[in-house]
């Protein structure tokens, strides 16, 4: 059976080889580093691989269950996370760009492989014979002799089949199947139509009195030869909501930016909304768990949702209060603008509002105007200042390398290397907005560390994308200063995927729970405002000159500023998340105030209305009228496609543990070296290899204090 398997391989990649030209992903990539030959690399070059890589894996699967040794760590756990080498590469550059330069044929191939990919991998954590093996090794671990690592690989492969549903009957497993299918295709829908949805809108100003109170610098990166444009981007969407002094045309942008996904047509994620949380709830319930979130949460630090739930409302509690001072001071401003003939007596501080008087309190209290700073932080000169803080933390070195393959023009390269001249690893940089990038900032392992079985320890690639505005003709891109900590943020996990000094690909790296995830990258941006930092990299772009004492002081001293807003729109979106996810159905009563006029599957029951029931759960919870979530059901891709269901809370979780440990850098100093190596041997190196809190603790010394958030954030 094993070697008419390695036949047909082997027929099908000569086949492939035969078409004119080798497929890029069946061969050694003789690169330098082993960066993924881009430019070689062809749409039609996707599936098929895919399908090999299927074959190949499914072959190495077979081959450790016809082993007839008794099973152990080596043979059977450490056999499969070296197996999947094709499929590594494509998925490590297919789905890299299938967010960063989604075009409409790469979105096909993305529809066409998901299915492939989603029934491999049932047919993987559903095999008897497979699990059997893993079971054999798994109930004998205690007398194994196991390193932690790998203990931690072997618990996260035993929960995967599992979760996967092994335990339940053949036809429980057919329908399991169908489900996994399903959602993979809804999810990638939802994003799909979420990206269409913000392209299609573009508003075109051409009167100057439509352009009022917009600097000079936003004005110059939204000119285009029929007048300004400005579209749901955020590098166009946040400056004009900022700036702007046409409260009719913010409110035109607030409600197109508010109301992605749910406008009707093709694009409309409502429907597939419910779809989504159908399945996810039915998933749930045939695995043994009440709701998504207790299946999801069963294996994250926090544990269960009511943990969830008591840790946000805390928070969200403190946030709403701050956030009601905050109206009052923006209210007062508004006042004037009311005195003075600008508005109507009428007016009060709406949603649409608050970004525009925000940064009118800023500029009264702290006298610092963004379209100041901007000038002393270029693209360039931040990302220096990113690769310079890292160097002085953490002793790596990074120098930009050329003629190397890249995906796209935009993109830069750079060698990692360590203090002894070893590699580190391949950053890649791809921070410029464009229509075929989804919103927000993220990193991707384009190929993850691991070592392989000889020893070889295989290095990463790792890319950061961000949508940071296009340089303009004789200006570079520069930077608001909340993309400054993007980028700092966004550096933070690289460092965590580059870092890595695990053996299984499975355990390495950003490999961890994920409400400890965002732990490296949030504490990184606690350096990125430090004075001693802005002084080797806040520079004005056109003299060179630094930053001026007293605006660093400014900036420091606005450092918890307009934090009632920050927190709430943050606590709100991740209680939205929580009660999409503690569903237990979407079908509900006819007059249950979020339902829809939908029939449910179910008699006499009724379909959520995902509109409704936002509104409602927001009510809930006390969210004030003048906020709303950062993210709306409709648009909130990390949770329906992005990974993060029941998850978002994550950010807030994990700044709980980066605030608590940057005190520890504040004790001893922000560049104190004993410090700094601690968090990189205790945290960035150890990937998932461990347990979080014992890691944690490892690096503090202790647990951390929940209400280091709340000081720092001013609540």
């Amino acid at each position: 059976m094993i070697m008419k398997k390695t036949f047909l391989i082997a027929f099908a990649v000569m086949t492939v080889i035969a078409c004119n030209k080798i497929n890029p992903f069946l061969g050694e990539w003789k690169t330098p580093y082993g960066i993924p030959p881009f430019e070689e690399i062809s749409d039609k070059d996707y599936v098929p691989a895919v399908r090999i890589g299927i074959r190949q894996q499914q072959g190495e699967v077979d081959a450790i269950i016809a082993n007839s040794d008794e099973p152990d760590f080596e043979n059977t756990v450490a056999a499969y996370y070296r197996s999947g080498e094709i499929l590594d590469k494509v998925e490590g550059v297919l789905f890299n760009l299938s967010e960063s330069d989604a075009t409409e044929s790469l979105q096909r191939i993305v529809d066409r492989v998901l299915p492939m990919l989603t029934e491999h991998n049932d047919n993987i954590f559903m095999n008897p014979y497979f699990f059997a093996k893993v079971k054999s090794v798994y109930d004998r671990k205690d007398g194994l002799e196991l390193s932690r690592e790998q203990e931690m690989a072997l618990e996260k492969l035993y929960r995967t089949f599992v979760n996967n549903g092994i335990a339940l009957d053949a036809a429980s497993q057919d329908r399991m199947k169908e489900i996994n299918k399903e959602l993979a295709s809804l999810e990638q829908r939802f994003g799909n139509n979420l990206l269409a949805q913000t392209n299609a809108f573009r508003m075109v100003l051409a009167d100057s009195s439509e352009i009022a109170g917009l600097p000079e610098s936003v004005l110059a990166s939204a000119a285009t030869k029929d007048g300004w444009v400005f579209t749901l981007h955020n590098p166009s969407y946040v400056p004009f909501m900022t700036y702007s002094s046409r409260r009719d045309l913010r409110e035109k942008m607030f409600k197109a930016y508010s109301s992605r996904g749910c406008n009707g047509g093709k694009n409309d994620n409502r429907d597939v909304i419910v779809d989504i949380m159908r399945l996810r709830t039915e998933k749930a319930r045939m695995l043994g768990y009440d709701t998504p979130a207790d299946y999801i949460l069963s294996d994250k630090m926090a544990g269960n949702p009511s943990a969830v739930d008591v840790f946000l409302g805390k928070i969200f509690s403190s946030a709403v209060v701050k956030a009601k001072e905050e109206i009052k001071d923006m209210q007062e401003i508004m006042d004037e603008d009311i005195a003075s003939g600008i508005l109507a007596d009428s007016s009060v501080i709406r949603a649409w509002d608050w970004s525009y008087y925000a940064e009118k309190v800023r500029q009264r209290k702290y006298a610092l105007n963004e379209d100041e700073t901007r000038p002393y932080f270029s693209m360039e000169n931040v990302r220096h200042g990113v690769f310079e803080t890292a160097h002085r933390l953490y002793g790596i070195n990074i120098e930009q390398i050329e003629d190397v393959p890249v995906y796209h023009p935009d993109v830069e390269a750079f060698k990692i290397t360590d203090a002894d001249g070893s590699l580190v690893g391949i950053f890649l940089s791809d921070y410029f907005t464009r229509e075929t990038k989804r919103g927000g900032a993220w990193m991707n392992n384009v190929r993850n560390q691991e070592k392989t079985a000889s020893g070889e320890d295989i290095r990463p690639v790792i890319v950061n994308v961000c949508n940071f505005s296009k340089p303009a003709e004789d200006t570079p891109s520069l930077l608001s200063l909340d993309e400054v900590a993007t980028m700092f943020h966004e550096f933070g996990h690289a460092l965590h995927g580059l870092l890595s000094r695990c053996t299984y690909k499975g355990v390495s790296g950003t490999s961890v729970a994920r409400d400890f995830v965002e732990l490296p990258s949030q504490i990184n941006e606690n350096w990125a405002f430090k004075p001693e930092v802005l002084a080797y990299y806040a520079r004005h772009y056109r003299t060179g000159e630094p930053i001026p004492a007293d605006m660093v002081e400014k900036i420091v001293a606005a450092g918890t500023f307009n934090q009632g807003f920050m927190t709430t729109e943050l606590a709100a979106a991740s209680i939205l998340d929580m009660k999409w996810h503690e569903l237990s159905s979407v079908s509900v009563p006819a007059d249950c105030p979020y339902a829809s006029d939908k029939d449910s599957a179910e008699k006499g029951m009724k379909l959520i209305d995902p509109v409704k029931f936002e509104s409602y759960m927001m009510k809930e919870a006390g969210l004030i009228d003048e906020i709303i979530p950062r993210y709306r059901s409709t648009y909130f891709n990390h949770i329906f496609n992005s990974g993060y269901s029941a998850g978002y809370y994550s950010y807030l979780w994990a700044e709980v543990l980066d605030k608590d440990a940057f005190e520890l850098f504040k004790q001893n100093g922000i560049f104190d070296k004993a410090t700094s190596m601690s968090f990189r041997h205790n945290i960035l190196e150890k990937g998932g290899s461990e347990e979080p809190m014992v890691l944690y603790r490892r690096f503090r010394g202790a647990e951390p204090d929940p209400e280091a958030l709340i000081r720092a954030r001013g609540l």
